[in-house]
């Protein structure tokens, strides 16, 4: 099973956001994919929801990977030095 992110996911959705997917992660196998192919309306709040979910997932013993994450989502975690972190599924 994928999670999947929204549409939008800026500092006004992003507490909301994060609650939903976190209640979601104990169901995942042991690779978590987020799927971020939606997102059209973002700021660096996606990336705070996107490090939560993957500090949660590596605390529960599963891998994390980010699934069709948009380019300039790409971009602004690698501005802030966490692209790394953000690994892309199927790498």
């Amino acid at each position: 099973m994928v999670l999947m992110l929204p549409p939008q996911l800026t500092h006004a959705e992003a507490k909301a956001c994060l609650g939903a997917l976190l209640l979601e992660l104990p169901a995942q196998a042991a690779a978590v994919v987020v799927d971020a192919g939606a997102l059209q309306r973002f700021d660096s709040a996606a990336l705070a929801v996107l490090l939560a979910l993957r500090r949660q997932s590596l605390a529960m013993t599963q891998t994390f990977a980010v699934a069709r994450m948009p380019s300039r989502l790409a971009d602004l975690a690698a501005l802030y030095g966490i692209g790394e972190l953000l690994v892309a599924a199927g790498e």
